[in-house]
């Protein structure tokens, strides 16, 4: 017995120890343009410049417009409208529980896996890093740290993040603690002599622009210069800010690939750096000759730069590599390169690219890619089976060549017309002909799942009890930062939710987070936020929502109610809940015709029913 069983750990050692790590770095709101190497006239990088020089560089690589779809498509391989995530917020940001993400590849064949910063995939079981794979956590849940599922009243300095499934404090400026606790993983992963695949994430240069003030101030100094003299002033406060910030993820590279070379990970670690949209501020300043920013389906709002580092692999000699491809060709293309074949077969939408980079292939002349994403539901006060949520084949923007086919409705050659001023849908029949079957052919294979809503969260489960339910899952109605709850912003949604198991369930309605300690109709302790008076609290669970509109009866209010005291930091109402999937609105009402949803919902399974 103790022969086979050192020779069956000898065989796991050949096998794990030898796959290369896996780093893959991703920052949020930085485009093609804001790297020095692209020609930035503002902006130095240096370090990403020596990453760029020592690396394969996908130079037509291209993600969503905005950042939870890309996120997405970069953990699964599959596309936004088949794995749930199509939009970054209004209940449209949740990866579907039943989708594999690449840390469930990765930990199954042997590696440690981590995660650290921004996630935007779900805040609540089973959307959560540790419910998708990740061994090791650092994270906040929604669109900035400020957002309304986050800590209240993170600031970007010595804030609150999840950290393995407990809120914990850290010291330091965000973008260094996220690149010091990944250093930190991967260290301690090999001393283990354990192969690692880690995710980083920054939160950074996504609003709002707080940087540090040395990284602030030498972006001023340099926009101060005359050659900047057209650039107006609001215009040069608001690049010392966005810049300054990417300044920082800079020199955190820096340090990065200078721990990577005193642990010796360097030559063994594909390394992956890459933007997860397009430049926030760049057509007001430089956009490396392209139209289009964040959320545009223009060239700038979607094609970012993506730099692959691999000493050890064979890849040959730093390059720029032509052809279509996408963010969700990244997890192919790594379990190829890692040799990792999933137990569970995955049919990726994205290609494996490994071939292409050892220089044994070039990407298809002829490869179409498809970029479509949910809408943003900014001006509805409350859900709507119409919300501009709803996924439509032409919203897209298709890719052929050089060809780009806008909402079935423009296209334009990026070959005679880089800057996309000139529509030419009229003059090619043959190209728009040919974009739009495939526009359509790829519709039919994901319009059943696109518009498919997910439950918020799961409740009464032993991974998360008590669960806090936010606004930012509210299905098709938008609150999402915390700015919005201090207005006290009078919209009203509510959270498709899946009751894990039958029993009694306290339900706290609050419209500030417990760690806030407000009460309900008034302002903070410090005084901020606006006062709302509110007397009347209300809930009711429904087996229907918006969306099967066709299953609902005339209206009559069948829920409970409560009065609200004007000291009252929450309103509880304990009742017994049946198990499967359910519908929880809430209301708060006063004076004046005050109406709005509770922001925050804390849920508590006490018991189970007898």
């Amino acid at each position: 017995m103790k022969i086979t069983s050192s020779l069956f750990l000898l065989s796991i050692a050949f096998t794990v120890f030898g796959k290369p790590n896996v780093l893959i770095i991703m920052t949020d709101d930085q485009g093609y343009p804001e790297v020095s190497a692209h020609g930035n006239p503002v902006l130095q990088t240096p370090n990403l410049d020596r990453l760029h020089g020592q690396s394969l560089r996908l130079s037509d690589y291209h993600v969503a417009p905005m950042c939870t779809p890309t996120r997405g498509q970069l953990l699964t391989g599959l596309d936004a409208a088949r794995n749930g995530a199509v939009n970054v917020s209004s209940g449209r940001a949740l990866l579907r529980p039943e989708v594999s993400t690449i840390a469930d590849f990765y930990q199954e064949a042997g590696y440690s896996t981590g995660v650290f910063g921004k996630w935007h995939l779900g805040a609540n079981y089973p959307f959560r890093p540790q419910d998708r794979g990740f061994q090791e956590s650092v994270w906040y849940p929604s669109s900035s740290i400020p957002s309304v599922p986050a800590y209240w009243g993170n600031d970007y300095f010595d804030d609150i993040y999840m950290h393995n499934g407990k809120e914990k404090q850290f010291k330091g400026y965000c973008a260094d603690v996220f690149f010091n606790e990944a250093m930190r993983f991967m260290s301690e992963s090999a001393k283990k002599n354990q192969p690692f695949m880690c995710y980083l994430a920054t939160n950074t240069p996504h609003g709002p622009f707080w940087p540090k003030e040395e990284d602030r101030k030498v972006i001023v100094d340099v926009l101060a210069q005359s050659r900047f003299d057209h650039l107006d002033n609001n215009l040069k406060k608001r690049l010392a800010l966005y810049l300054g910030m990417i300044r920082n993820i800079d020199w955190n590279m820096g340090e990065l690939m200078k721990f990577l070379e005193d642990e010796n990970l360097a030559k063994d670690t594909i390394l992956i750096f890459k933007t997860d949209n397009g430049s926030l501020l760049g057509p007001q300043y430089f956009n490396a000759g392209m139209r289009g920013k964040k959320t545009e389906i223009w060239e700038g709002g979607h094609r970012v730069p993506c730099f692959i580092r691999w000493p050890k692999g064979n890849l040959g000699e730093p390059r720029d590599i032509d052809g279509l491809t996408q963010v969700q060709d990244i997890l192919p293309t790594l379990l190829d390169l890692c040799q990792i074949k999933p137990k569970k077969t995955t049919a990726f939408d994205g290609i494996s690219l490994a071939s292409v980079l050892k220089g044994k292939k070039q990407v298809s002349e002829d490869r179409v890619l498809i970029i479509n994403y949910s809408r943003m539901p900014g001006f509805s006060n409350y859900p709507s089976p119409h919300s501009q949520t709803q996924m439509r084949a032409d919203q897209a923007a298709v890719l052929w060549k050089r060809w780009r086919l806008l909402e079935d409705r423009e296209l334009y050659n990026l070959v005679t017309d880089p800057m996309q001023k000139k529509n030419v849908i009229d003059q090619h029949p043959e190209v728009v002909e040919k974009m739009r079957k495939l526009l359509y052919e790829w519709w039919e294979g994901v319009k059943d799942l696109a518009n498919e809503a997910q439950n918020a969260a799961i409740i009464g489960t032993q991974y998360e009890n008590p669960t806090k339910l936010s606004a930012t899952e509210w299905l098709d109605v938008f609150v999402d930062q915390q700015g919005q709850i201090r207005r006290g912003v009078q919209k009203n949604g509510y959270w498709l939710i899946d009751v894990a198991r039958a029993g009694q369930y306290e339900i706290e309605l609050r419209r500030w987070p417990k760690e806030a300690d407000g009460s309900i109709s008034g302002t903070l302790p410090d005084g901020t936020g606006t006062a709302l008076p509110i007397n009347q609290a209300m809930l009711y669970l429904s087996g229907h929502n918006h969306l099967n509109i066709a299953e609902k009866k005339s209206y009559h209010f069948e829920g409970l109610t409560k009065r609200v005291n004007p000291k009252d930091k929450g309103v509880i109402f304990t009742m017994n809940l049946k198990k499967g999937p359910t519908a929880l609105h809430t209301w708060f009402k006063g004076k004046d015709g005050i109406m709005l949803s509770a922001y925050y919902v804390y849920v508590n399974h006490k018991g189970d029913s007898k």
